[in-house]
């Protein structure tokens, strides 16, 4: 690589990067830049992408970010200081923030959560198991939850990588970060959703409780259960919506009845892995006791 050339070149390289959409690349993005714009900056064909890289970490803002999860090991180069939900959405194509980060970002708690929850959706699935007995709902409802263990560490912020369901983007929004920059994350009513589905991936149930009472002025009652009916789970969800909404005590009761009316045929739970616990007649669901 004849350094004087791009030195020269440099100014150029400098200005297209800060024009760039995005502030966060893969290695085959700069190999596509440098193709791209080789002739134009005079670039040896010697200049090879990882030359490129080398001298970019040197000579200008980026920096180069490994996140290891324990599968694989992340690489992404950014442009200057980026925010930590920029870095997380450049993992996946199409991915969103979901559970307990679309809560804090929708302003649904009080905490501050240490963990980022990052979606990418699975293919759909050409066969589905759509039977449900209550011997099926007992066995896989008194089992502790698996949690995901695809967790990487930056700057003491644990982003955590779910493979969801396919859901073709439902309940999906564009949004502002606090940095200003624009993000994915599952909208208020998808969130309440979710975090309903999986509270281990919330805090727990009382964090969730939290939110439904924090989202009264934010929802849309038969907006979720549009988004519910479109989700079509197996298990009965829609008994612990209604339970949280009724639990909550800040909902109008026609609203709660929107949920309502949907058939309740099994003993549902609340939660994976309850040990003491408490049993709602109208919800026909289990709770923890003292909840």
């Amino acid at each position: 690589m004849k350094t004087t050339r791009i030195k020269i070149a440099k100014p150029d390289i400098i200005r297209l990067f800060q024009e760039l959409p995005s502030r966060v690349h893969k290695h085959s993005d700069i190999r596509q830049i440098l193709s791209d714009n080789r002739d134009f900056w005079r670039l040896a064909i010697s200049t090879t992408v990882d030359a490129f890289i080398s001298f970019l970490l040197d000579e200008t803002k980026l920096r180069k970010v490994s996140l290891d999860f324990p599968y694989r090991r992340e690489i992404r180069y950014t442009w200057g200081d980026v925010s930590t939900y920029e870095l997380a959405l450049s993992l996946r194509p199409n991915c969103y923030f979901t559970h307990y980060t679309a809560v804090y970002l929708h302003e649904l708690t009080d905490q501050v959560p240490k963990t980022i929850y990052l979606n990418h959706e699975q293919p759909p699935k050409r066969y589905r198991d759509s039977d449900l007995d209550q011997t099926r709902i007992d066995s896989a409802f008194r089992r502790t939850v698996r949690a995901s263990k695809n967790v990487a560490t930056y700057y003491g912020q644990r982003i955590c990588l779910l493979n969801g369901m396919h859901t073709g983007g439902t309940g999906v929004m564009e949004m502002q970060g606090g940095l200003g920059e624009t993000i994915r994350a599952t909208n208020v009513e998808r969130t309440l959703i979710d975090i309903t589905v999986r509270p281990v991936y919330t805090g727990g149930v009382f964090e969730v409780l939290q939110a439904y009472r924090l989202a009264k002025d934010k929802v849309q009652i038969n907006k979720l259960v549009a988004t519910l009916v479109k989700l079509n789970y197996i298990y009965p969800y829609h008994q612990a919506i209604g339970f949280y909404l009724e639990k909550a005590g800040v909902y109008k009761q026609e609203l709660i009845d929107l949920v309502r009316r949907f058939e309740k045929n099994f003993d549902f739970y609340l939660a994976h892995g309850m040990k003491d616990v408490e049993y709602s007649k109208g919800w026909r669901l289990f709770y923890p006791k003292g909840f």
